[in-house]
């Protein structure tokens, strides 16, 4: 059997951190700017035409979430003046103040942003596909950032499927502690894999034919397009919607127990 590499890091990231008072903190990890691949070759196993064409995109720098928004984050911020909705100060199936808020919808997310952006007075929204993708693979080209395979020891993911070289491993039927695997990418981010969905902010697409090529979000022409992008995979999935180039969509109007999100800056905090 040929050698299974896994790739294990502790990052030590250059970041800033936001006070959403009580002692509740959102750390933002500071992404370079740079230029990658974004997608997946024809002979990467579980990979589909929606992951193609590959093509060259170049990202802006950005600041993005250490981890997923957790419960704890998102009482705090709900509880902010609203702006556009209502939201819900506690909807997640899995309580934990630490585990990612999950049960949340495109429309909340964006609610949650606008938020977030006016306490702040700093511009917080979601990612874009291509900005997920570029974060999430920091730097590696293998189907998770990882390397080949993935392990239930690395990310939180249905254990009873298998990818690549790898094993059966534990399927936990809920989600975790945001960070509690301890292993973050070369730019410092955790549970990129896995866990939870993440909501992006760009409008599905069936391919990447004609897909924006610098990092910004594809806005569908037709103004009723209300099916979004999700990225990362999540607990109930098997490892290959894990991957790092997997793409899926939902309804921006529902959210479910392993839907949830992290939030990105355009800007470093300067004061």
């Amino acid at each position: 059997m040929p050698k299974t590499i896994i790739n294990r890091h502790k990052k030590t990231a250059r970041y800033f951190i936001e006070n959403l008072g009580n002692d509740i903190e959102l750390e933002m990890v500071l992404i370079p700017g740079g230029t990658f691949i974004m997608g997946s070759p024809e002979n990467e196993e579980g990979s589909d035409s929606s992951e193609r064409p590959q093509h060259k995109v170049t990202i802006k720098p950005f600041s993005m979430g250490k981890y997923p928004i957790t419960q704890a984050q998102w009482q705090a911020v709900a509880q902010l003046p609203q702006v556009n909705k209502e939201l819900k100060p506690d909807p997640s199936e899995f309580k934990g103040a630490k585990r990612p808020v999950e049960q949340v919808s495109w429309h909340d997310v964006v609610e949650f942003c606008a938020r977030l952006s006016n306490y702040t007075k700093r511009p917080y929204r979601l990612p874009s596909e291509a900005e997920w993708e570029y974060a999430c693979r920091a730097g590696t080209t293998t189907p998770f950032h990882f390397g080949q395979t993935i392990t239930t020891d690395l990310a939180n993911y249905n254990g009873n499927y298998t990818y690549g070289n790898g094993v059966e491993g534990v399927y936990k039927k809920k989600t975790t502690e945001v960070g509690s695997f301890q292993v973050a990418n070369e730019f410092g981010l955790y549970d990129m894999h896995g866990n939870v969905w993440e909501w992006c902010e760009d409008d599905w697409h069936k391919n990447y034919e004609n897909a924006p090529t610098d990092g910004s979000a594809w806005i569908s022409d037709e103004s009723n397009n209300d099916e979004k992008v999700l990225r990362g995979g999540s607990w109930c999935y098997n490892p290959g919607n894990c991957r790092s180039a997997r793409r899926d969509y939902n309804d921006a109007g529902f959210g479910y127990d392993d839907f949830g999100f992290r939030v990105v800056c355009d800007t470093a905090r300067t004061s």
